[in-house]
């Protein structure tokens, strides 16, 4: 008897991560906000007014929305698999006030546009945003749905 579940076990398994079954095996980014918290190696400091955090949300219709904390954002998005490509973006003309948040803006937009795949971290509540070269160039972490 046991060696029928163990080869049952095995049998689903199989079934699981084989070729063809359907099964997705990467994590939607869709639905939440997520917050800047490091933008190559330099970690962010959140703001005290969240207005002025850098954030972006993806939709489940290939949109894409937020700020960089000056301005805000939006465009569209393709993600298959762990691959990741966003379109065009536009992004409002306000001058930062802050001349921190006008450099972090600056190199998230950069970053954003140098996006070729991610990778969710820690439970997926932090998302790598990886260039073509599967560095780390930004890492947000997850807001509120």
């Amino acid at each position: 008897m046991r060696s029928l579940i163990t080869s049952a076990a095995l049998a689903a398994t199989l079934t699981l991560t084989g070729c063809g079954t359907g099964i997705a095996l990467d994590e939607p980014i869709e639905g939440p906000m997520w917050q800047l918290e490091q933008l190559g190696g330099v970690l962010i400091e959140p703001s005290n007014d969240p207005r002025q955090n850098a954030q972006i949300r993806f939709d489940s219709n290939g949109r894409v929305s937020g700020t960089g904390g000056c301005n805000l954002l939006t465009g569209t998005f393709e993600r298959n698999g762990s691959s990741l490509k966003l379109g065009q973006l536009g992004a409002t003309r306000r001058a930062c006030t802050n001349p921190a948040a006008e450099i972090n803006e600056t190199q998230f937009f950069a970053a954003l546009k140098e996006t070729s795949s991610y990778r969710l971290q820690q439970g997926a509540s932090r998302l790598a945003l990886l260039d073509s070269a599967g560095r780390t160039i930004a890492t947000l972490g997850r807001g509120s749905p």
